[in-house]
């Protein structure tokens, strides 16, 4: 397989997508490449000219019940380049796509780019070896069910476990440019620091009093049966993210909201203004394949991403994965009633 030459691809880096033909010759008879499969969804940029956002050294694991870090060898993000769901009916996750080196090549600042585009013919056969493997059918509890594969469900496969006390991985992000010093500084002491609390903690609770230690990100205080009342929200209305206490209040001791959970680093947009992106009905379960379907509302918001920067295990984590909001969690509010300028600083007081 062709190597990119000289040094690896780090953030700002300009490349081209290599062809169908290349892509092709590099995969094997499952169309992935170290397990990482290349999905239809990524077939439309071949031939393309992105940015590299950043390298996937140091990744999210959302798929084990502990949750951790992991790396993935000679793989990048680029640009904002996120999955559409076209070839997996529709999931609405939105992940980013991880692309292997060898699937890009760099273009330097004087060179003029050659694509090198391919056939109709390679791509229909790229088109029918990555479409192959998309999903099996499996009888679960007694009803045939389609168990999807997708670069998010082979995340563990097509990575390595880090150790949550090796400090290099953490420094890595900076000499590989995926975070900037400043962000590092401010970030780092608090991660660690939540490390060592959380070890003393599972070493009390697991050791000393022999009870389980079940990771919650953010409990809740609510006991009794849920209180909703539907806003009916649609795409382009504006919401206020509600304040800390009044998330907290919502959420049960286990963290969650009529089964969703929320996450810490979403603590971050509290108190602030978005406008709605998109509703979201369906999406594929990372742990199992299985395609689920929302019975409960279920939004994402415009520029709201998971940083990384807040929750545990997750610290400068690349994949800036929407969070998925409850109604319940926002509060309609109306924009023409506001001042203009950056809504995404705005906070009202009630």
């Amino acid at each position: 397989m062709e190597r990119l030459k000289k040094r690896d691809l780090k953030h700002g880096d300009l490349v081209v997508v290599k062809s169908a033909k290349e892509i092709l010759n590099s995969l094997d008879g499952e169309g992935s490449l170290a397990s990482l499969p290349f999905m239809p969804e990524m077939i439309r940029y071949c031939g393309c000219c992105f940015v590299v956002d950043k390298r996937a050294d140091k990744v999210c694991d959302s798929i084990n019940l502990i949750p951790g870090s992991r790396k993935m060898s000679n793989t990048v993000l680029l640009e904002d380049l996120r999955c559409d769901g076209s070839a997996h009916d529709g999931c609405q996750a939105e992940c980013r796509l991880f692309w292997k080196e060898t699937w890009l090549r760099r273009i330097e600042s004087n060179a003029v780019p050659n694509p090198n585009r391919s056939t109709g013919d390679d791509f229909k056969e790229l088109e029918e070896l990555t479409t192959r493997h998309i999903f099996e059918t499996k009888e679960i509890k007694g009803r045939q069910a389609k168990i999807y594969r997708c670069q998010a469900t082979e995340l563990c496969t097509a990575s390595t476990l880090l150790s949550i006390w090796d400090p290099r991985p953490y420094i890595n992000e900076v000499t590989n440019r995926n975070v900037p010093i400043g962000r590092f500084l401010r970030v780092f002491p608090r991660a660690f620091m939540e490390v060592l609390l959380l070890k003393i903690r599972r070493i009390f609770l697991y050791r000393i009093l022999g009870k389980s230690d079940k990771w919650i990100q953010v409990a809740g205080t609510r006991t009794g049966k849920a209180i909703y009342e539907p806003l009916g929200l649609q795409p382009g209305d504006w919401v206020q993210v509600k304040t800390r206490e009044e998330i907290i209040a919502i959420l049960t001791p286990e963290g969650k909201d009529r089964g969703l959970s929320f996450d810490r680093d979403m603590f971050h947009y509290c108190g602030k203004i978005y406008r709605v992106r998109k509703r979201v009905d369906r999406v594929i379960d990372d742990r199992n394949g299985q395609m689920v379907e929302l019975k409960s509302d279920c939004l994402t918001l415009d520029g709201v991403v998971c940083t990384g920067d807040r929750s545990v295990y997750k610290y400068f984590c690349p994949r800036a994965d929407y969070p998925f909001w409850r109604e319940n969690w926002l509060r309609r509010i109306d924009i023409s009633t506001h001042p203009k300028g950056d809504t995404k600083r705005w906070r009202i007081f009630n």
